[in-house]
């Protein structure tokens, strides 16, 4: 079983320091970047797929250079055996569909075909949901959304997912799909680890990747001249690398036109506080008047 799970920087909005060129576009280098919340939610129900089917994980994203450290992140969230990303400038500033071109591309470059794709429900930047969809729409897989808990069937090759449907009324409905297939997990996805033999094999793949992880992180704080593919646990490719015309991927190949962009304005560095002393009956008394007209809906 060999799935893949895409997963994004996104800017670290708490900093207030997220950065545009002239033109309004987002410039990802010099913006304290973390990994996007929603994708925990796939690296979650990939992680149910390893543990209860076996196989192997790998983590992708499309990015600049310092996204080797939100792929650290996730390999010690999903326990992953391997990491790729698709970086350099032609890549730069892409739209949805730019981006799910190339990372389709780089799954279709992989040594084995995965069973399943994993994405998140949405990014905290661009709020699109698209990129997951668009992937799967270029790797023509079947595609499940909203994914709130899901089985995997081997032997008949298929995946059963339960997923959220928005009606007049929060509907659950069931679904079942061959694979190869894409699943895009929703914020309520919970994982279950019910057999004692899984939560064995979660905990022994935890202490297994918790080493590897500090290998990787150890060649990131490395000084040396080593390339990137040093690390055999690690790829990553250019446009070159993966034969696209950068007339098609990038900003050039985005065919979304940003019309404008309202600067985030950079948090206070102090705030008012007033100190309550719980001990004190006037400071709670202060505290119940300041909570009142809250309570009451005011």
């Amino acid at each position: 079983m060999r799935s893949v799970v895409l997963t994004k920087g996104v800017p670290d909005f708490r900093e207030g320091q997220v950065s545009f060129d002239e033109d309004g576009h987002l410039e990802r280098g010099k913006t304290p970047t973390v990994m996007n919340p929603n994708d925990k939610h796939a690296l979650r129900a990939a992680l149910q797929t390893k543990v209860r089917n076996g196989g192997t994980v790998s983590l992708m994203s499309m990015g600049p250079p310092g996204y080797m450290e939100v792929l650290q992140e996730g390999m010690e969230d999903v326990y992953a055996d391997d990491l790729y990303l698709l970086s350099d400038r032609e890549m730069g500033a892409a739209d949805t569909w730019a981006t799910a071109m190339t990372v389709a591309t780089g799954i279709n470059d992989l040594d084995e075909e995965p069973d399943l794709l994993f994405a998140g429900f949405k990014t905290a930047d661009g709020e699109t949901g698209h990129t997951g969809p668009q992937t799967e729409w270029c790797l023509d897989m079947p595609l499940i959304t909203h994914v709130i808990s899901m089985e995997v069937d081997e032997d008949e090759g298929t995946v059963r997912a339960k997923r959220l449907v928005e009606a007049e009324v929060d509907e659950i409905e069931t679904v079942e799909a061959p694979l190869p297939a894409t699943i895009v997990a929703d914020p309520e996805f919970e994982p279950s680890y019910h057999r004692a033999e899984h939560r064995l094999k979660h905990k022994d793949l935890r202490e297994r990747t918790q080493e590897r992880a500090a290998e990787f992180g150890a060649y990131l704080d490395d000084d040396t001249d080593k390339e990137p593919t040093d690390w055999d646990r690690f790829t990553m490719w250019n446009h070159a690398d993966l034969n696209l015309d950068p007339d098609y991927i990038g900003l050039d190949g985005s065919p979304t036109i940003v019309a404008g962009v309202d600067p985030i304005p950079k948090a206070p560095s102090e705030r008012e506080a007033t100190e309550i002393d719980p001990d004190d009956d006037g400071d709670m008394e202060q505290i119940v008047d300041e909570l009142t007209p809250y309570a009451a809906g005011d």
